[in-house]
């Protein structure tokens, strides 16, 4: 399938204001882009792109005092797969863990795992280890947070979304991490598109989304506590140990954010089009 996906946001700057944006996707979906992927400035400041340490794509740029507005819409392919599901991947001793897999077993900004690890041996600690374990990680993380914009905070960590007991994605993915690391499965936050693609359209603005990776057998694999069942066209933007390694924007002065807009829908090829058209006449046909 393709996916039409893309932003439109601006700040408003009182002074000259140095800016990393992480606004690309992730350089492992750049062989499925089917368009230019061009991030559009107004006014027409120069930027560049750079790869920080988690191999994400990075953008610095000054802002100038006023409004900045910054674009992008393009097209990519996609699978048009669920996340896969592997029920018997199994979780590996540490001692067996790739190094590169290591940072994403300890505590971070957001994931306060020194909280929750008693927790977390109590509730989890007797469910078999692996797919399953993980499994039961995002269903009680699903139970027990209630979703809702209204709930979003910046600075709030797991310990505490689990004593608040709500939030939006970004905590649902900090919960669910914190619990996986805390039983030594490692755990990575995930930022990116997510379009309401083969489920009932949500009336609210979209966004960009977050979920987690962990890494099982031998390849990470895809959760989402607040969904929490398998979607269909994620297009990832950053990966890193939580939210404060892939923050869409990092001002070092004074910006406030006036317009966000987020594009993620399937797009309907022209030949998916005739398809439809012919079907579409077919049936007006059997009625004639």
């Amino acid at each position: 399938m393709e996916i039409e996906a893309g932003y439109d946001i601006a700040f408003n700057c009182d002074r000259d204001v140095p800016m990393v944006l992480m606004l690309s996707i992730h350089p492992s979906r750049h062989p499925d882009l089917l368009t230019e992927h061009k991030m559009y400035l107004s006014p027409n400041v120069s930027y560049r792109n750079y790869r920080d340490s988690f191999g994400n794509e990075c953008t610095r740029l000054r802002a100038p005092a006023g409004l900045i507005e910054i674009r992008n819409r393009f097209i990519i392919a996609d699978s048009g797969r669920p996340d896969d599901l592997a029920p018997d991947a199994p979780q590996i001793g540490v001692g067996q863990l790739p190094d590169g897999t290591l940072i994403y077993l300890l505590g971070s900004r957001y994931c306060d795992t020194e909280k929750l690890s008693s927790f977390a041996w109590s509730q989890f600690g007797n469910i078999p280890s692996g797919w399953q374990r993980v499994q039961a990680i995002c269903d009680y993380v699903h139970d027990r947070l209630e979703f809702g914009y209204h709930h979003a905070r910046c600075d709030r960590t797991a310990a505490e979304g689990h004593e608040e007991c709500r939030g939006v994605c970004r905590d649902f993915a900090h919960l669910a991490i914190t619990l996986c690391r805390c039983m030594n499965i490692p755990a990575r936050y995930c930022t990116g598109y997510l379009g309401d693609i083969g489920v009932p359209k949500d009336p609210a603005p979209m966004d960009f989304s977050a979920w987690f990776e962990v890494y099982l057998g031998d390849r990470w694999y895809t959760f989402d506590a607040r969904h929490n069942h398998p979607r269909i066209g994620r297009i990832v933007i950053a990966r890193g140990r939580d939210a404060a390694d892939v923050a869409i924007s990092t001002t070092f002065g004074p910006a406030r954010l006036v317009r966000f807009s987020v594009v993620t829908e399937e797009r309907i090829t022209t030949q998916e089009l005739g398809t439809y058209n012919h079907a579409t006449t077919n049936r007006e046909a059997a009625f004639m």
